[in-house]
């Protein structure tokens, strides 16, 4: 059973480390800007501080793992998390905070681009689509639990949460290196200088199938990941929850991530991948149009709010593992970089609406629903710019 292969447990917890890594702390945002003596749109930064350094690392994670080898590159990067969530956990300014956050960003993408490359280096055809769905059902529950983890944590103080995911970082790295294997032979490993992964990129860029593909991915993720930045204002200034009730965002949507997440499994080898990437488009459509009309012409209600997010996840999920695999397969040679390639765009894409557009949509559900619906269709027009939109034969493996 895929739930049971421990290789599958192990690559879906070095990806469930990025949320765990935003979310956990969420609901310490009030309690941390008092004990910091600072505001609320500088304990917001530190998501930027974690976000940026994140994203631009993960141009290299993926390069520097087709050349040293996979498990080293995971070693190395949680090696430097650790550290960053140790200083989190001793800071006494928002600036040490900021520069802690800041290490932690620099470190932890390396799981999670290196298990996207690792998940296609193992497995190929139908099952790759299910193990990619798989490891996303698992990674899935991590945005549910964090908050929860976080809001009990809270009891001990907030420097607590900075202690677990260092825990966690420790936990998972010492099962990497003991038992996932090395997907990279010495004589498939390639050079590594900045003037070769410059012509790597440079190959990568000059493929548009691969930029709208990632593009793609990347939007559809936003257009969720808007309201888990925005988390704190959502919940607590426009649907009047406190902080021990951010479960009521977090366990609907993600189930609705899971959801969507088995179905894309269940269907693997059974329905036309085409057809269930359009499926899944014609559903995001319909669910985010709904969303922003309720949310401009009628009054909160917080059950409904929430479950438009959770139902739009269903079809994100669904088309997220048939996007990711096509876009890896665009360079087999170089799977590495092609991951990174694909999480860069995707967190690229989430610091700016961390840093830009969350301030400005998070006035009102109306905003924010407004925001989710034009991010996701610039997703759908990115989608349909690509030839697996357009050529069902391309599917085949």
């Amino acid at each position: 059973m895929f739930f049971l292969n421990p290789r599958i447990l192990i690559l879906a917890s070095l990806t469930a480390l990025a949320p765990f890594a935003i979310d956990t702390y969420l609901p310490a945002f009030h309690i941390m800007e008092s004990e910091l003596n600072t505001n609320s749109k500088f304990i917001q930064q530190t998501l930027t501080f974690y976000l940026v350094p994140y994203t631009l690392m993960t141009l290299f994670h993926g390069a520097i793992s087709d050349s040293i080898g996979r498990i080293k590159t995971i070693k190395f990067g949680l090696i430097l998390f650790i550290i960053g969530s140790i200083g989190c956990a001793f800071s006494t300014s928002i600036q040490m905070l900021w520069f802690s956050r800041l290490l932690q960003g620099v470190g932890g993408g390396a799981g999670n681009v290196v298990a996207r490359a690792m998940v296609r280096d193992l497995y190929s055809g139908p099952t790759a689509q299910k193990v990619m769905a798989t490891i996303q059902i698992i990674f899935g529950i991590a945005p549910a639990i964090a908050p929860m983890v976080g809001g009990v944590l809270l009891g001990f103080g907030w420097q607590s949460i900075f202690i677990f995911l260092m825990v966690y970082a420790i936990i998972i790295s010492f099962f990497s290196v003991k038992y996932l294997p090395e997907t990279i032979n010495n004589e498939n490993r390639l050079s590594f200088s900045f003037l070769e992964i410059f012509t790597r990129y440079k190959n990568l860029l000059a493929d548009k199938n691969y930029i709208f593909l990632i593009l793609a991915v990347s939007f559809n993720f936003s257009a969720f990941f808007l309201y888990v930045l925005a988390s704190p204002i959502f919940l607590i200034n426009h649907l009047n929850l406190n902080p021990s009730q951010f479960g009521f965002l977090f366990v609907p949507t993600v189930t609705g991530m899971i959801l969507g997440s088995m179905i894309s499994k269940k269907t693997a080898g059974i329905i036309s991948p085409e057809k269930m990437l359009k499926f899944s488009y014609a559903w995001m459509f319909i669910i985010s149009f709904s969303n922003l009309i309720f949310c401009t012409f009628f009054e909160t209600l917080i059950w409904l709010n929430i479950l438009f997010i959770a139902l739009y996840n269903i079809g994100m999920a669904s088309a997220m593992p048939l996007i990711s695999i096509k876009a890896l397969d665009c360079f087999p040679k170089t799977r590495g970089t092609a991951a990174s390639g694909q999480a860069f765009s995707q967190m690229l894409v989430s610091s700016i609406i961390a840093g830009i557009i969350v301030p400005i949509t998070w006035s009102s559900t109306a905003t924010l629903a407004l925001g989710m619906f034009m991010i996701f269709l610039l997703g759908l027009f990115s989608i349909m710019k690509t030839l697996t939109w357009r050529d069902k034969s391309l599917f085949l493996d």
